[in-house]
């Protein structure tokens, strides 16, 4: 089954088409990436997916269920990291996570277990009682992976998650993406193409709004190094 359904999606802001009658599926356990130039249209379908902000026309599936007819069961099936983790400074770590965990309706007898799972998923269990105020960019990331994968959703969708880091920093981010592949369903939006050509097995190309390549790695790099980049520039050129 498709984890994710676009058809005909279209967002308008006026005169403006931020996105343009896109179709595409993502299938389940699949480790996506989502690239485009800035201005594309990458964020307003990721907010159209997550519910954050409705459709001109068109419609979006989550596992089967319309973001806007089935708005709830929807975002149950999503765990969400936007590009700066809404953290708050004064919270520890598992304040933090005990307080998103409430919000996703996760059991309490629950939730000290779902807590101890993704901490030790993401390399948080040592930090659990520091203020997340306190953590480097890296960790503070973490800690915003981890939030999404409460709950357990199926799909994660991921912007940007290595911003900002140091290298070391972002290679430990992307091997605990890589890792997520299979038990979840992964979209990763990112403008480092080395970062998807590492990760992901499919990629979606999205320019002026339109969807300009969905294809397999393989097949969009033609097994060659510099193949993704000169497929990116090739099909997003002025």
């Amino acid at each position: 089954m498709a984890m994710i359904e676009v058809e005909n999606l279209t967002k308008k802001y006026r005169d403006r088409v931020a996105i343009d009658a896109l179709n595409f599926s993502i299938g389940e356990g699949q480790i996506v990436g989502f690239l485009g130039p800035n201005g594309a249209g990458k964020s307003t379908t990721m907010k159209i997916l997550t519910g954050f902000m409705p459709p001109t026309s068109g419609r979006a599936k989550i596992a089967g269920f319309d973001v806007f007819e089935h708005p709830i069961e929807a975002k149950r099936r999503i765990g969400y990291l936007p590009e700066t983790p809404p953290l708050y400074p004064e919270l520890t770590v598992r304040g933090y996570l005990s307080f998103v965990a409430e919000l996703k309706g996760v059991p309490r007898p629950k939730v000290k277990s779902e807590i101890d799972r993704v901490a030790t998923g993401t390399g948080l269990t040592a930090e659990l009682e520091r203020l997340t105020g306190t953590l480097s960019k890296g960790y503070r990331q973490r800690v915003g992976i981890a939030q999404a994968m409460l709950g357990s959703p199926a799909l994660l969708i991921l912007d940007e998650p290595t911003e900002g880091l140091d290298p070391r920093q972002r290679r430990e981010v992307l091997e605990l993406v890589k890792s997520l592949g299979g038990q979840h369903t992964v979209v990763l939006s990112t403008h480092i193409l080395a970062e998807v050509k590492a990760i992901c097995e499919q990629v979606l190309i999205i320019n002026r709004g339109k969807i300009v390549a969905d294809a397999p790695m393989a097949k969009l790099t033609g097994g060659r190094e510099t193949g993704l980049e000169e497929a990116f520039i090739q099909l997003t050129a002025e």
